[in-house]
């Protein structure tokens, strides 16, 4: 039998990963708080936003709905529904306006064919079943010590690894809906000059949430590949 709960040096690597996610979280929150105070000079909430940033696209089959939560807000291309949480959906804040022109951006994605949203729509189902067989196998792999806990090991690296796709695939869809969203939101008038400036500051702390949480799951490959390399010298 094999018991892997020592301390090794590959646990930095999943020390730093977590403290560039809490540091990356923490900004986001603070930021979000931020500009959730700030109201923006036409008072429109963020269903407001998002139903004239549609229009604005041209596309009038999405729905704009209210989910509950704080930061819940998504996309689904699957019905064609837009959800807005408790903090964006009724408020008037730049940072809300901000959030729902980025999902926006989602939906803009889905209708003009994306690419690499198409990609990642792909990637789902095969993301979902590495992510949920990835840790059995990487804990039978590391438990026992033998041939064939090696071959476990590196299955469930394999299904870790397709996750981790997933996740660098989400890194471009997720900078490119915000982008839309600030040009749309700049160029139709509907947010001003420091008003866009804010809402850049929110949607760039969103996307590094994304990147912290990437680059978390790289570290934590890494980690397993050096483990599996160990175990086979």
């Amino acid at each position: 039998m094999y018991y892997p709960m020592y301390f090794d040096s590959t646990y930095i690597l999943v020390l730093i990963g977590l403290v560039i996610c809490l540091g990356t979280s923490a900004k986001m929150k603070s930021t979000f708080s931020k500009y959730s105070r700030v109201r923006n000079h036409a008072g429109m909430t963020g269903r407001d936003a998002a139903e004239q940033v549609l229009r604005r696209a041209g596309i009038y089959d999405v729905r704009v709905e209210h989910i509950s939560g704080d930061l819940t807000d998504h996309y689904d291309p699957r019905t064609k529904v837009l959800r807005l949480s408790d903090a964006t959906y009724s408020s008037t804040s730049v940072a809300a306006v901000g959030v729902a022109a980025h999902e926006c951006g989602h939906a803009i994605q889905h209708a003009t064919g994306y690419a690499p949203l198409q990609l990642r729509s792909l990637l789902v189902p095969v993301a979902n079943f590495g992510s949920s067989i990835a840790w059995p196998l990487i804990l039978i792999g590391l438990i026992f010590n033998n041939q064939s806990s090696v071959l476990f090991l590196n299955l469930g690296i394999f299904a870790f690894s397709l996750a981790v796709l997933f996740q660098l695939v989400t890194l471009p869809v997720e900078f490119n809906a915000s982008r839309r969203a600030v040009q749309i939101l700049g160029g139709s008038g509907m947010l001003y000059g420091e008003e866009i400036d804010a809402t850049k500051k929110v949607l760039t702390a969103a996307a590094l949430t994304y990147v912290a949480g990437t680059t978390s799951a790289i570290l934590q490959l890494l980690r397993l590949i050096l483990i599996s390399n160990s175990r086979r010298r």
